[in-house]
């Protein structure tokens, strides 16, 4: 499948920002499921591109001069493969599997999730991680406006809705706590009919010796749908745009994605 990916950022300050420096996960790798036929990233300055400690493309933007909007523009195509049953052909890459049962501070276990975690079927089948998506789904609801990025997987279980972001970080807590490697995933899908956003979270779970991807909110493998950016133990570490900042004072932002598909 041929994807067509359009994603504009605009970062604007109420004041002047003096220095500013972002780091960006906006650039996907070639790798056995998918294949990169064109991709350009534009900035208001120069790009810095190397790789972080997960493997992905990382692009750092350092401005120095007085500046009250920081706008990014995406474009590119990505012809991707269908995987069968969502198991990845890439291996455990550059981060052992066992490094994800780590939990963070937005995957951290609380008293709920590891009930819940203990109610699962074991997360050792595919078809036990996708009833364990099912679950989180039906635990909490998807409903925007509701939490923020901030929120971590007890507060989106507690608030009973969340987005993506939410989903995949209840599914890490879950697999987590029952000793299940898994990863997050940032990236893009096309929606088709949906209500949801082009850009997506979801979650890699190591199983049998190699990484199933899942769509945690769609309860579904994540293929040729889907375009992967980046992972990480969780947002954090995979978010498309992380930075700091001296200066503004209130930030508005206005994101804009689209993907279309093509057989």
């Amino acid at each position: 499948m041929q994807l067509a990916i359009r994603h504009d950022t605009v970062y604007r300050y109420e004041a002047p920002v003096r220095y500013s420096i972002q780091q960006l996960r906006l650039a996907p790798l070639t790798t056995p499921a998918q294949i990169v036929t064109q991709w350009h990233v534009d900035a208001p300055g120069k790009l810095d591109s190397g790789r972080d400690a997960y493997g992905n493309t990382l692009l750092t933007l350092v401005l120095t001069r007085p500046h009250q909007e920081i706008r990014l523009r995406v474009r590119g195509e990505v012809e991707t493969l269908p995987l069968a049953e969502g198991r990845l052909p890439d291996g455990e890459g550059p981060i052992p599997a066992w490094h994800f049962t780590l939990p963070t501070r937005l995957t951290e276990a609380d008293d709920a999730l590891n009930d819940l975690a203990q109610q699962l079927a074991p997360l050792d089948r595919t078809a036990a991680v996708l009833d364990a998506a099912a679950t989180v789904t039906d635990r909490v609801r998807y409903g925007r406006g509701v939490t923020e990025v901030t929120h971590s997987a007890a507060d989106a279980l507690a608030l009973g809705s969340g987005v993506c972001q939410d989903h995949a970080h209840v599914m890490l807590a879950l697999c987590r706590a029952r000793g299940v490697p898994a990863r997050y995933v940032s990236g893009y899908v096309d929606p088709g009919d949906a209500s949801e956003t082009a850009s997506h979270a979801w979650v890699d779970v190591w199983i049998d010796g190699g990484w199933v991807t899942v769509d945690v909110t769609h309860a579904c493998f994540a293929s040729e749908k889907y375009c992967r950016i980046a992972v990480g133990r969780d947002y954090e570490t995979a978010a498309p745009v992380r930075g700091t900042r001296v200066g503004g004072m209130a930030e508005t932002l206005d994101v804009s994605v689209q993907v279309n598909a093509q057989q």
